[in-house]
């Protein structure tokens, strides 16, 4: 294979970084890019050699960065930040030729996020701290240590930002890392090795192995060195890696599926509210956090309908490079079979497409509204992953939060209405990680992040990531007993 590969004019190295230099493998898996299924080009293809090699070199960097000051963690993360927004236009056109995702969005959002998520966590760090407290004239002191080296596995649907949204917390709290990306979207990754050691990272700190799902990952979630495990994906294979890590007990964090409900009360800014679904299609829908299940109140059914068929139908889609685009493809073939055998199957059951419910040309699904759909059919309760919503109606508060709690995932709700304490009475009974009200998709850092149910286990952002990515320690010292001698 090629050392490295050209993608729109940029130059990622396909190869691993294992402690702190390029690695190949004896195999190769080919990427291509969604937007028209050209071959990218070749990635190394590690294994159980490249897992252990990575882990090798997290734990030889671990104790030198676990002492490295505060202050000096924080600087370097910044100065990843610096390197990141110096190449915004490098990072934006790779991500988006690699999964599809629009160009305009990680030019404007995802990419200046990544580099936040870096300012964000350094700065974190410095104000980190619990005030001491006392327990019968005795000090109790909480300490952060950190905890050593962590895997990180990485979804393909916002690869660098999500990417970030793990690296950042771990080496800022300390620990070393080995982070593995999506096999069908691995190129950021790459960029961001090379990023991170222009910035200073000590070798070793950070590790990226590139494979397909267990032939690496089974060998890095069964480690016995590694500490930490964070994972943002599927159900089945949170399982595996549940099952995996369960021999060395090691601590995980668990971002998995949604099936989100977007309530719609009759006293809702209509507009709002359909602006807030059809939102929903965002990424072709390969959001994890999209509001899937539409439910309006029966009263306004009917024009909500009218209006988000005329909204949702004007939406372009197309190749995601292009500024007028709004919807791009689905990220691989089995992705877009899956999304179809999902539309395919409910239509065979009676549901009706009020739009789209078919493929266009490539990996593109049309943006698609279902209706007409039972509460425990197989769309209303299964994660799509694409442009597929499903609309049902209710009558009153307790048949909106019945059916919105109604799957076994509980990672998002987004609520629209006018009614300020509904609201209240509302998101205090939904099951879910967030809520939004008339609003979708803002996010602060500091704020716990995470699922209930089978939508995750664990919460990060702010104090929360650093309480999962490091050991509290607390030191009790007793008023007496010193030396006097030496104060």
């Amino acid at each position: 294979m090629s050392d490295n590969i050209t993608v729109a004019g940029v130059s990622v190295d396909a190869r691993h970084w294992i402690g702190g230099r390029r690695v190949a493998s004896a195999s190769t898996f080919t990427d291509h890019s969604p937007i028209d299924g050209t071959a990218l080009g070749e990635i190394a293809r590690g294994g159980p050699a490249e897992a252990e090699a990575a882990v090798a070199a997290a734990r030889e960097a671990f104790p030198g960065w676990a002492a490295t000051p505060h202050a000096e963690r924080a600087r370097i993360l910044h100065a990843i930040a610096d390197g990141v927004e110096k190449r915004i236009e490098e990072l934006a056109i790779v991500e988006t030729t690699d999964n599809g995702a629009l160009l305009r969005s990680h030019r404007r959002g995802v990419m200046p996020r990544v580099a936040h998520n870096f300012r964000f966590f350094a700065d974190w760090l410095l104000r980190l701290d619990h005030e001491d407290f006392e327990t019968r004239g005795h000090t109790n002191h909480v300490s952060w240590d950190p905890a050593g080296p962590c895997v990180l596995i990485t979804p393909w649907n916002a690869p660098l930002m999500l990417a970030t949204w793990k690296v950042a917390p771990a080496l800022a709290a300390g620990d070393t890392v080995v982070l593995k990306p999506a096999e069908w979207s691995p190129l950021t990754a790459s960029l961001l090795a090379d990023i991170a050691a222009e910035a200073g990272l000590p070798a070793g700190v950070l590790n990226v192995v590139q494979g397909y799902g267990s032939e690496i990952g089974d060998a890095l979630t069964s480690h016995p060195d590694v500490r930490r495990i964070s994972f943002t994906g599927s159900v089945p294979t949170a399982r595996r890696i549940a099952a995996s890590a369960a021999a060395n007990l090691t601590p995980l964090s668990l971002e998995l599926g949604g099936k989100s409900p977007l309530l719609v009360f009759a006293d809702a800014d209509l507009d709002l509210a359909v602006d807030l679904a059809v939102e929903q299609y965002d990424n072709a829908g390969q959001v994890c956090l999209a509001a899937t299940r539409l439910l309006v109140e029966e009263p306004v059914v009917e024009e909500f309908t009218r209006r988000f068929v005329a909204k949702a139908s004007a939406l372009r889609q197309g190749d995601p490079r292009d500024e007028g685009t709004d919807v791009g493809p689905t990220i691989h073939p089995r992705q877009l079979e899956k999304i179809d055998g999902f539309v395919q199957r409910a239509l065979a059951a009676g549901a009706r497409a009020v739009i789209g419910g078919h493929r266009r040309d490539g990996q593109y699904y049309a943006p698609t509204l279902l209706t007409d759909v039972a509460q425990d059919s197989e769309i209303v309760q299964e994660e799509v992953f694409g442009p597929v919503l499903t609309l049902q109606t209710f009558t009153g508060e307790d048949e909106a939060v019945r059916l919105a709690d109604d799957t076994r995932f509980g990672l998002a709700a987004t609520v629209a209405t006018g009614d300020r304490e509904r609201a209240e009475r509302v998101t205090a009974r939904l099951v879910a990680g967030t809520v939004w009200v008339n609003c979708f998709f803002v996010r602060d850092l500091q704020a716990p992040f995470g699922g209930s149910r089978q939508s995750g286990v664990g919460r990060e952002g702010g104090t929360w990531s650093f309480d999962f990515y490091c050991d509290l320690k607390n030191t009790v010292t007793a008023p007496k007993g010193w030396d006097q001698d030496h104060g």
